[in-house]
């Protein structure tokens, strides 16, 4: 007799259920041959998981009541408070004196206990798993003891080292944890692999895979590896039955030169009414990746490809990310089209979404087609037998850019991506800022308009879906930012419910402005993270009333989860009974992958702030103009805007006595009456950059 999880949990609902043991469980449900067993003890394992089943000291199961949830606990970097993230997407406070022996990343019971501001308040009742299961950091040695210093300060602050002679003092270290805390023991590891030195740039990249628990570069579980072998490496006549046949059209891939996994292609043709069709076509990965497969709970639990500078951990192994699901320009692939008609005022008219076939023409550069844009010579000669449909693309772009900012979307926050250019020791000789040219942005423009289409038709029709959201920021974090602006010296006017265009605005008025890029970094900061939701209450950055991620499913499990929901829709296959799973998984699915997404870009930004710091640390005692971007009663923090490294001038530095004033964020000396304040320009000299701290400290110079 197969026994689900909604079988066991009724069982246990009924009024005659007295709570027993695993063996009484047994009996209970009949469950008697070894394999029964197995599968029954897996149910009540994933119960517990999911915090549906709790364990008395009797080892005696009871269901959880509402008061009690299951989730994954995320200290703050001071350790002065954690949050307990739900499968649903909650969040539940809890402060370190009620978060029992539970670490960073462990998974818990936590009973909610009341309400603050608004908050969830609740109280860790145990440990159902643990999630750090290797750490790195500096070794170092006290009375005799070796330790280790976790990178990550949301850790215990030190784990005692069971096998010091293969550990040595100073040096960067990976190690397994050997014992968690407990009423018995303190945190232990022992030491699997010794990095080396902590300014070496080779220890950067293992450092922060395994600070962020990521999987080692191209490594998949034995089983996702076994299926793969079964995934052609061609196209067959038989998987192009019911398909549009796209190939012959002038379709092209535009990218970065260094990418490999090419998800998305485009064409734009211009009709005789003189509007334009925009043909987006994006990997079916979802015909390689069935749902429920090996491949599919790796996916699942990655949830995205990570970008470590020029390093790749992809969510889905090569042979499909580089390979059969890669648009790759001369090859038949099998797409998931969108066919949109777009009039000159930038309306769309019509729209369809089929599955088919194409054969990329060419596989273009973002470098290649600004050159062209820009009438670069060489680059119309070497292109122009697709000169045309280029600059009808770019026409297009021009009009759907425009009908973005009449709507208020915010177009122009660069994001401050920089290059390292680095020597042959690995050590980063220069750091240069990065500029989007026409090239980016036109697909940008392309594949927003594509995600607004396909999040439209699901919430016109009312089904269950996975939207792109991004809610309003909140009155008090706009407040911030307006005292900011005014720091700067900048007046703007913003109205009581802060509209995306006012921003977009502000930065046209910052366009020439040095401290333009740290302008934007805090817009980013002020505003709300953008997030995965089965509930759509659109997206404030791009003013969108729907929007969604469709056009990277290489990359991004809720994409692949999106041309699921589509082949469901197009099928006509969303039942009753399919709506209902999508109802219950996409909550989850949004949530997990929301995570997953936040960590790798922590990842990203650790190791961009390690070369960031390993540039500066070769630079000390030389002179830089930097401008203020912060000012605390402890000092001001500045930022070098050529080179995008962040520092702080402590306030032991300055050539006076300082107070500081909260209201004003200045500080004033008592002697000579100097003010410092944000924008300000000063030139500083470096004086140390700490890898393990993630510091840099400068000093003023006199001008």
């Amino acid at each position: 007799m197969k026994i689900s999880k909604e079988a066991i949990i009724n069982t246990l609902q009924s009024g005659g259920y007295k709570p027993t043991t695993l063996k009484g469980l047994y009996k209970l449900f009949g469950v008697s041959s070894k394999n029964e067993r197995k599968e029954f003890r897996a149910l009540i394992k994933e119960l517990e998981r999911e915090g549906k089943l709790l364990r008395d000291v009797d080892h005696r199961y009871f269901l959880a009541g509402e008061d009690v949830v299951a989730g994954i606990i995320s200290f703050s970097r001071r350790k002065h408070v954690a949050f307990v993230g739900t499968a649903n997407g909650d969040e539940i406070l809890v402060y370190p004196e009620n978060a029992g022996f539970a670490i960073h990343g462990d998974r818990v019971l936590v009973r909610i206990t009341g309400l603050k501001r608004g908050i969830k308040c609740g109280k860790v009742l145990k440990v159902v798993e643990r999630g750090i299961k290797k750490v790195v950091g500096t070794l170092f040695i006290h009375h005799y003891q070796m330790f280790l210093e976790p990178d990550d300060p949301r850790l215990p602050d030190f784990f005692k080292v069971m096998n010091p002679q293969e550990g040595r003092e100073g040096k960067k270290a990976i190690a397994e944890v050997a014992h968690y805390p407990s009423p018995r023991s303190a945190p232990a590891v022992r030491v699997l692999k010794v990095l080396g030195d902590p300014e070496d740039p080779a220890v950067d990249l293992p450092s922060v895979i395994v600070k962020h628990g990521l999987p080692q570069p191209e490594e998949f579980p034995q089983d996702v590896l076994k299926e793969t072998e079964d995934i052609p490496l061609k196209v067959s006549e038989k998987e192009l039955e019911g398909r549009y046949d796209f190939r012959g059209r002038t379709i092209v891939t535009i990218d970065g030169e260094d990418a490999k996994d090419f998800d998305d292609a485009v064409e734009v043709s211009k009709t005789d009414r003189g509007t334009y069709m925009l043909s987006v076509h994006i990997a079916d990965v979802s015909h390689y990746v069935r749902e429920g497969s090996a491949l599919d709970r790796e996916a699942f639990n990655r949830g995205t490809s990570v970008y470590l500078l020029d390093t790749v951990i992809p969510m889905l192994p090569p042979k499909l990310s580089n390979g059969i699901c890669s648009l790759i320009e001369g090859e038949d692939r099998l797409t998931l089209s969108l066919v949109a008609e777009i009039d000159s005022s930038g309306r769309t008219l019509d729209h369809r979404v089929v599955a088919g076939v194409i054969k990329s023409r060419k596989r273009l550069t973002y470098t290649e087609v600004n050159a062209y844009l820009k009438g670069e010579t060489q680059a119309r000669k070497k292109f122009a037998f697709i000169g045309s449909d280029i600059e009808i693309m770019y026409e297009l772009y021009r009009i759907l850019r425009a009908h973005r900012r009449e709507r208020g979307s915010i177009l122009d926050i660069e994001g401050g991506e920089i290059r390292f250019l680095f020597d042959s020791n690995g050590r980063v000789k220069d750091i240069q800022p990065m500029h989007r040219g026409d090239a980016e942005r036109m697909i940008e423009e392309f594949m927003i308009r594509a995600n607004e289409i396909v999040a439209g038709i699901f919430d016109a029709f009312g089904a269950p879906f996975i939207y792109r959201v991004h809610e309003a920021p909140d009155p008090e974090t706009v407040f911030n930012l307006r005292q900011y602006l005014d720091a700067l010296g900048l007046s703007c006017q913003f109205p009581q419910s802060l509209h995306p265009g006012v921003l977009q605005r502000m930065l046209e008025e910052l366009k020439d402005h040095p401290l333009r890029a740290s302008v934007e970094r805090l817009i980013v900061k002020s505003m709300k993270r953008a997030l995965y939701s089965p509930i759509n209450v659109g997206h404030f950055g791009l003013a969108s009333f729907s929007y969604t991620h469709f056009t990277s499913p290489i990359r991004r499990y809720p994409d692949l989860v999106v041309h699921r929901l589509l082949k469901d829709y197009l099928a006509g296959t969303l039942t009753e009974k399919r709506m209902k799973y999508w109802e219950e998984r996409l909550p989850t699915i949004a949530a997990h992958s929301s995570k997953m997404e936040r960590r790798a870009n922590e990842a990203e930004w650790d190791l961009i702030d390690l070369k960031k710091i390993d540039y500066i640390s070769q630079h000390i005692g030389k002179i830089f103009e930097a401008y203020v971007t912060g000012v605390t009663r402890f000092g001001l923090f500045v930022e070098i805007p050529e080179k995008m490294v962040n520092g702080l001038v402590h306030i032991s530095t300055l050539d006076d006595h300082y107070s500081y004033d909260e209201q004003k964020n200045i500080l004033t000396g008592m002697r000579t009456g100097k003010v410092y304040k944000i924008g300000d320009r000063l030139k500083v000299r470096v004086l140390s950059a700490n890898k393990a701290k993630m510091e840099v400290d400068f000093e003023p110079v006199a001008d």
